[in-house]
């Protein structure tokens, strides 16, 4: 991990694009659920690190895992503003777009900021946060159950 890297006042200067999966993993598992929400609040910080995790997903995907898998799914990440992303996995490969195509999703996942960066960097169970409440799941369950093996998700 990068020095000097760990509070949430740090993460505002942060280049994301030199911070590793795994490096941002640990960094996700040092700040509280509050943390992420507080930074979260400054608009072009939330941005960065949205369009960062979202860009990164197509080059963490796993096509051999996905086979002949055909699914849109909808990412709802709710904050101050609703972002709205979507992945796209067809023919073997992975395709991110930010916002809402006329398309009907296999699943839309909802969570809110703090959840998000928790289950994308490893930090969180999505078998616990749907139980918890704190992933609502609209679509195919099942499917949505089996998502994360469709990615190399960092390990903290």
């Amino acid at each position: 991990m990068a020095d000097g890297i760990g509070g949430p006042e740090d993460v505002a200067g942060l280049d994301f694009a030199s911070v590793t999966p795994d490096e941002f993993a640990k960094i996700v598992k040092g700040l509280s659920g509050k943390e992420i929400t507080a930074i979260a609040q400054d608009a072009e910080v939330r941005a960065r690190v949205l369009q960062e995790v979202f860009g990164r997903m197509g080059r963490q995907f796993k096509p051999e895992a996905a086979g002949a898998v055909e699914a849109l799914i909808r990412w709802k990440i709710t904050g101050v503003d609703e972002a709205v992303y979507e992945t796209e996995i067809s023919e073997g490969s992975c395709t991110v777009r930010e916002g809402r195509s006329n398309a009907e999703p296999r699943v839309t996942l909802v969570m809110a900021d703090a959840e998000f960066l928790k289950l994308v960097s490893g930090n969180a169970s999505p078998v616990t946060m749907f139980m918890m409440r704190k992933l609502k799941i609209v679509g195919d369950v099942a499917f949505a159950a089996g998502l994360t093996r469709y990615f190399d998700i960092p390990k903290a």
